[in-house]
């Protein structure tokens, strides 16, 4: 299985491109970035940064701290006043500093390190084509009432959504938006389903409402398109099924072209499917360019207090915020973790941090639904983070199929969604674990449409099947434990309270 670098919360493997032309032909992956444009975040001055002050929420506080902001040597790019949040530029290495120092700020910070390189950081490997054979024999094999690639989702049956769809494939009245590096909204299994006013390009910190402005450019990363066919993949007898393909799906664009989730994006796109009465958000990525944000650095303090702010506010708004748990077989219920990654918009380095008080955000913030991996054997996948009190429910995201294979007609132990311009293919991660969750969330607003989130998450968590504890856990099979579960049967650290059950969203 292929690799990403671990630089962000994408998913492990390169994809597998199918498409489903006449001749059954197949087109090249789509590269994972191109040599970097001119980022909306920067100006020409490269010693340029952009940070985030969080304030409170009053008018008066805001234009004292918009007034402090200019004193400093920085340019407001956007305010969002309900949750006391002010994204600016700023070339003065002490501008945050001298920001703090003003009246009514609780904190400020650079939500990246340096310039970005000229060259992407990204390694996608090389991809794994499926044999116009097994495509062929897929769609022979697909029953009555199934799209032509279903027999290969064993990740479907794995958490009941196939018996799920017989009563219902959801309500068009709920939108899940995915935010990620931009959603193909043009692709067959998507467009039946797209929810375009609920969708932007928030890179800049801004929202950008430029028709197609959430789609990803060629160059650039298919893993938002992958989710967003993962969740309401249209059964319409095109490609493949989503976890509820009768739900409406929008793409809120927060990955700039080199793949890099900066804050004052993600703090866009939490607001924007607020305030667009979004029903729950998918967020496969962790915010760079730290991997944890540490509270005792003033930087990362604010990156962590303005992401907070903005999902907390999502939530206010009735939206379910659901999180990949992450990649790297990390206890996150730990004391000590060795982070190697960051700042990975720089010079990383290792470091020793506690994830009790360093943050991967949104997946550990307060009433974010942190997703772990299953495989296709309904075990943690061999990278999946864990953590008792950490973890709140497990879904299929994929392993290695040498781990983990699936029963026959599946044929790989990945993930298998859409990818733009029309085709699609396999991809592995809590990247993929997440959307089958968000999409089971989006079947229980489906049968309870008045539930505030709160109902949500827990109809979410009561409704999962109980998963206990794989032990030991020796998933490549080598006589070594490669993690320790904790907890009970109901609730514990590879599986939070079970794993995600569609068809009891949609028969309770």
């Amino acid at each position: 299985m292929a690799h990403l670098r671990s630089r962000r919360r994408l998913a492990l493997a390169v994809p597998a491109v199918l498409s489903l032309t006449a001749s059954l032909g197949f087109v090249p992956a789509a590269a994972s970035a191109a040599p970097r444009a001119a980022s909306a975040a920067q100006t020409a001055d490269a010693s340029t940064l952009t940070y985030v002050v969080n304030t409170r929420t009053d008018r008066h506080t805001l234009a004292d701290v918009r007034r402090a902001i200019a004193a400093a040597g920085g340019t407001v790019v956007v305010t969002y006043d309900r949750i006391g949040v002010i994204v600016a530029h700023s070339a003065n290495p002490g501008f945050a500093q001298q920001v703090r120092k003003a009246r009514g700020v609780d904190s400020a910070g650079a939500t990246r390190t340096a310039p970005l390189p000229a060259q992407s950081t990204t390694d996608t490997g090389a991809p794994q084509p499926l044999t116009a054979a097994q495509l062929s024999r897929a769609k022979t094999e697909a029953a009555a009432g199934q799209d032509p690639l279903e027999p290969l989702q064993w990740d479907l049956p794995a958490i009941k959504a196939d018996k799920a769809h017989e009563k219902t494939l959801g309500s068009p009245k709920v939108t899940v938006a995915v935010i990620d590096t931009g959603v193909d909204d043009t692709h067959p299994d998507i467009a039946p389903n797209f929810d375009r006013a609920a969708s932007a390009d928030c890179v800049s910190g801004k929202p950008d409402t430029t028709d197609g402005a959430w789609r990803p450019s060629a160059a650039e990363s298919p893993h938002g398109t992958h989710v967003a066919g993962e969740i309401a993949g249209a059964k319409n007898g095109v490609g493949i099924t989503g976890v509820a393909p009768g739900v409406k799906v929008a793409g809120i664009k927060v990955g700039n072209p080199d793949g890099f989730f900066y804050t004052e994006a993600v703090v866009c796109g939490f607001v924007w499917a607020a305030e667009h009465h979004v029903d729950v958000t998918n967020n496969s990525y962790y915010t760079d360019p730290w991997y944890f944000n540490c509270t005792d650095d003033p930087d990362q303090k604010a990156l962590v207090d303005a992401v907070r702010r903005a999902s907390l506010y999502a939530e206010s708004k009735g939206t379910v915020n659901v999180a990949a748990a992450g990649n790297e077989n990390y206890d996150l219920a730990s004391r000590s973790i060795t982070d190697p990654s960051s700042p990975n918009d720089s010079t990383p380095g290792d470091r020793t941090v506690d994830p009790h008080k360093c943050f991967d955000i949104p997946t550990q913030l307060p009433g974010v639904v942190t997703v772990a991996a299953t495989g296709a054997k309904g075990v943690k996948s061999s990278f999946s983070n864990y953590g008792l009190g950490v973890i709140d429910i497990a879904a299929p995201g994929g392993d290695s199929t040498a781990y983990q294979t699936p029963a026959p007609p599946a044929t790989s132990g990945l993930i298998l969604g859409p990818l733009p311009g029309g085709t699609w293919g396999y991809m592995a991660g809590t990247s993929m674990a997440s959307p089958h969750v968000a999409g089971v969330a989006a079947l229980i607003k489906s049968t309870h449409p008045h539930a505030p989130a709160a109902l949500v998450k827990a109809l979410l968590y009561a409704e999962a099947t109980a998963t206990p504890c794989t032990d030991p856990y020796d998933i490549n099979g080598d006589g070594k434990v490669d993690a320790v579960c904790q907890g009970s049967k109901n609730h514990n650290g590879f599986y939070g309270w079970g794993t995600a059950d569609a068809l009891a969203a949609v028969t309770k």
